[in-house]
């Protein structure tokens, strides 16, 4: 499961899509109406929310208004419109760590879309986030390095 911090803006055809069904189950794991993924990391941030389902169709509303600009026909009767708005912190190396973790994944699927996002410095996030100075969240699963490779 992949919540991207990042504006969905930057995502490819294939990531928007997967965004909106990975959000679609998280709801469904915030409702407690499956029972895989009740752990997963990237839902704390939404847990942490006086209301995490409000909060979870905040951070839709942003993937289906992109989907809706693009002439995508996402549902959005499978999310609710609340008056509650949130405001979750995102920390800036979550956002860079996000940025490199898309631009790798586009080289090889949408090496257009790559090109447009070479040029991004500094990414913006979900509306749902503000940003915060610090390191990638400690909620992120980090791939280790394998012996033979080389850091960044």
């Amino acid at each position: 499961m992949r919540l991207w911090s990042l504006h969905p803006s930057y995502l490819d055809t294939i990531g928007l899509v997967a965004c909106w069904r990975e959000g679609l189950l998280a709801r469904k794991v915030l409702q407690g109406n499956t029972i895989g993924y009740r752990n997963h990391p990237q839902l704390t941030r939404f847990k942490t929310q006086p209301d995490p389902i409000a909060a979870l169709d905040q951070y839709l509303s942003a993937i289906f208004d992109e989907s809706h600009q693009r002439g995508y026909k996402f549902n959005p009767a499978k999310i609710s419109t609340r008056s509650a708005v949130y405001s979750i912190p995102v920390t800036d190396g979550q956002l860079y760590y996000e940025l490199a973790h898309l631009k790798a994944k586009l080289i090889k699927r949408d090496p257009a879309r790559y090109e447009c996002l070479i040029q991004v410095i500094s990414p913006i996030p979900n509306p749902i986030f503000y940003i915060i100075k610090g390191e990638i969240e400690a909620w992120e699963k980090v791939p280790q390095l394998g012996e033979g490779q080389d850091k960044l």
